[in-house]
């Protein structure tokens, strides 16, 4: 994909979740619990998913996914539910700005660390210098909100 359209591609993502996560909260304050606001959001997830492979691959699609099971391919699974539930407990105890300042600081940082380790080479100076920029901006959000 060209590279400048990954940026509002992006961007529209980040909307997205912070859509999600408001909608999900607001699930969650009708239910007992927030797994069923997990459930529901993995159903609607899987639903449209398999829906769409099914539209464009036919059954081929769902044997060759079904193929494609090993035991470690539940980690993804597993890791992006428990990121859904941290945003709507975030969301929920310390707001939406926090919540998303901590992740993504979160992020940029196990991201640098994950592309260092890609390219056997350290960070840039100026990488170090964004991500040190970020997290002073996540501590001055975390402050801010007392």
């Amino acid at each position: 994909m060209n590279a400048y359209l990954v940026f509002p591609l992006l961007t529209a993502a980040g909307v997205a979740l912070v859509i999600q996560n408001l909608l999900m909260v607001r699930i969650t304050e009708s239910v007992s619990t927030v797994i069923i606001t997990l459930v529901i959001n993995s159903a609607m997830g899987l639903a449209l998913l398999l829906g769409t492979l099914l539209a464009r691959n036919g059954l081929a699609g769902v044997s060759e996914a079904i193929q494609a099971i090993r035991p470690w391919v539940v980690l993804p699974g597993l890791l992006g539910s428990f990121f859904v539930f941290a945003g709507i407990v975030g969301y929920q105890s310390v707001g939406a700005s926090v919540t998303i300042a901590v992740l993504v600081a979160s992020q940029l940082g196990t991201g640098l660390l994950a592309d260092a380790y890609k390219a056997q080479t350290p960070p840039s100076a100026l990488s170090l210098l964004g991500a040190a920029l970020l997290v002073a901006g996540a501590v001055l959000i975390l402050r801010g909100k007392g």
